[in-house]
């Protein structure tokens, strides 16, 4: 296949495995991305990664700076909690929709995933819980049938994914998240859409004991995130990478 076609599949690919390992907290804030190093762990050229690294600067993702090449972004407590308040009007808005426009099949659905929620509770499985709580928040945003809301939702919600799954080990956050889950899915089955967004935004919001929550939640993500180890670069005797 000629290379004009498979560099943009190969640039998609490294793009999307670097913004799960930013977002799920495997590269921690503050981590350095080096070109050369995932260049080898990839098996690509420079150029696949400098254009991925550039596409996630533009996201918010990553920092590009000098002298020190591209660094996971930092996230200070008052930047998570504008963007905690602008997920809180985002997931309000898909409740209000979903509220109105959900069919008897997706209230079906709300409360099979309501349950698997329910059990991982019980369980006391952080992880598992954590699943089906993303799987519960996706479905109510799909439900509000605004294919450019689910876009929005679902992108704000992988930024914050890492925050949002440390959050649940704090102490009584599991059982809390699934008593306003309980409320949540009683506003929608009722058909009240501001019930619906009143619940989901208070549930989504960072505010009073939250936000120490949040900032204890962020001291764990640093503890964490010493820089993960990279494979070397694999080297060709008497050829240097170029991008």
């Amino acid at each position: 296949m000629p290379k004009s076609r498979t560099a943009p599949k190969r640039s998609h690919a490294v793009r999307e495995l670097l913004e799960e390992r930013i977002v799920d907290g495997t590269y921690a804030p503050g981590t350095r991305l080096d070109e050369v190093a995932l260049a080898g762990e990839f098996g690509v050229s420079r150029t696949p990664i400098r254009e991925t690294l550039i596409q996630l600067s533009s996201s918010g993702l990553i920092d590009l700076r000098p002298r020190r090449g591209a660094v996971v972004a930092e996230m200070s407590p008052h930047r998570l909690c504008e963007m905690f308040e602008v997920m809180a009007e985002l997931e309000a808005m898909c409740g209000r929709l979903a509220a109105r426009r959900m069919t008897e099949a997706e209230h079906r659905k709300l409360a099979t995933v309501h349950q698997r929620c329910q059990t991982a509770r019980d369980s006391g499985g952080v992880e598992e819980y954590f699943a089906h709580n993303e799987d519960f928040h996706r479905l109510i945003y799909e439900c509000s049938h605004n294919a450019f809301l689910v876009e929005q939702a679902t992108a704000l919600q992988r930024r914050l994914r890492p925050f949002r799954r440390l959050q649940l080990r704090m102490r009584n956050r599991l059982g809390n998240s699934f008593s306003e889950h309980e409320g949540i899915v009683a506003a929608l089955i009722a058909a009240d859409g501001e019930l619906a967004a009143k619940r989901l935004r208070d549930h989504v919001i960072v505010q009073g004991e939250r936000y120490g929550d949040l900032v204890a939640s962020l001291a764990l993500l640093h503890q964490a995130g010493s820089p993960v180890k990279r494979p070397a670069p694999k080297r060709r005797a008497g050829k240097r990478t170029r991008g």
